[in-house]
């Protein structure tokens, strides 16, 4: 279901408020990225509610709770967008029915949910988390299929623990969803010892808000997992500005300015990153030392020895004598090249790669376009290519 979210008229000045209510019924649920659309019978409404949020797993019968904001859809109407999404087990039977025979338990259906409830009632969580031997009772239901539904439940007690520790710490349920989808049920164990691994394993998440979790973990600003994401969050923050590593005494400095911490500890973080070799890697430019992020350090040298490759040998050309060519592309073009525009072909038509630059108005189009007329008349095949469709059709008028 396309809920065409740029379409949507969300006035950013009203309140966040609280909805909460059982779920009828789940109309879109994307298990990737836990998006999903619900009909919710509200507490205080007459009518069922559309609800959008995220949630790892959701099924009707489910009692959710959930803080957000309405808007208004131009296709769907009124919806309440919810930035947390909290799920609880229902209590009542009906809610109990359907949720079992939401096909969200394995091996259940309707039918057979009707058969669970019937004999068990409001209890029926109960008996199937502590006496789950006892779901034998139920006609149709053998030790094969007793299993697969603790196994079930089991695994969706497991994700409500994981959300609602999430959410007690801060995060929306969108990124509590992706956090999931990336550790499953370790979620906890690795937030608890090191919250600084979401900015590097997640998408989206990067170290303000890493930070701002591990705070309310109860970390420190001179906990080690910090200062040594810092030192990386550092390195990032200068690629931002077009760098791709800085000299060891700039990353310290930049690192200090981020993380507020004592010089000490950031020169003590900087040598254990670079011991464990895994996120920032030690190289010398111009003799001086600098730290590189080592996915973009790698990707550098690649590219540099690429280029040196390309580079190296005479173009795939014959040899061109520009005085002669000059001349004669003077008076196809009607223009009279300056000298800094013919040292300019000069020196193209002798490499085999070569960058060229220059302010506006200089003459780098005009320069270009006699370095192609030359080059064509000698029956060489000239392949063009730009960044942009509007420069594409400028290079071809």
């Amino acid at each position: 279901m396309n809920q065409r979210v740029r379409s949507q008229q969300v006035d950013r000045g009203m309140p966040i408020e609280t909805l909460a209510g059982t779920v009828e019924r789940v109309t879109f649920h994307n298990s990737e990225s836990g998006f999903c659309v619900l009909k919710v019978h509200a507490r205080g409404k007459r009518d069922l509610v559309p609800v959008i949020g995220h949630a790892p797993a959701i099924g009707a019968g489910e009692w959710i709770t959930a803080t957000g904001i309405w808007f208004t859809d131009r296709q769907h109407g009124l919806q309440f967008k919810a930035d947390t999404l909290k799920v609880t087990p229902p209590t009542g039977v009906d809610g109990i029915e359907k949720y079992l025979a939401s096909g969200y338990m394995r091996g259940i259906g309707p039918a057979m949910a009707k058969r669970i409830v019937a004999l068990f009632g409001e209890a029926t969580f109960d008996i199937i988390e502590a006496e789950p031997d006892r779901l034998k009772e139920v006609e149709g239901i053998g030790p094969k299929r007793a299993e697969r539904i603790v196994a079930g439940w089991a695994e969706q007690k497991a994700v409500r623990e994981i959300m609602l520790f999430l959410h007690a710490h801060g995060v929306g349920t969108a990124r509590a969803v992706r956090i999931f989808k990336t550790y499953g049920y370790e979620a906890i164990k690795v937030m608890t010892e090191d919250p600084y691994r979401l900015a590097r394993d997640i998408r989206g998440i990067g170290f303000r808000t890493a930070d701002a979790i591990a705070m309310r973990l109860g970390l420190t600003k001179e906990a080690p997992q910090r200062l040594r994401a810092g030192v990386s969050f550092a390195l990032q923050t200068a690629m931002d500005e077009g760098h791709c590593g800085l000299p060891v005494e700039r990353l310290a400095a930049l690192a200090q300015k981020l993380l507020e911490v004592e010089p000490a500890l950031i020169r003590a973080a900087m040598a254990e990153e670079l011991s464990r070799g895994e996120d920032v890697v030690a190289d010398t430019v111009g003799g001086e030392a600098c730290i590189f992020l080592r996915g973009l350090h790698g990707s550098e040298r690649s590219i540099a020895e690429a280029l040196l490759d390309r580079a190296s040998g005479p173009p795939p050309w014959p040899a061109i004598d520009l005085d002669k060519a000059r001349p004669w592309v003077e008076q196809k073009t009607g223009k009279t090249l300056s000298p800094s525009q013919a040292e300019a072909i000069h020196l193209l038509l002798g490499a085999k790669l070569a960058v060229m630059t220059g302010g506006p108005g200089v003459g780098k189009t005009s320069t270009l376009d006699s370095y192609l007329r030359i080059l064509t008349a000698k029956g060489v095949r000239v392949l063009l290519a730009a960044p942009t469709g509007r420069a594409a059709k400028r290079m071809t008028s």
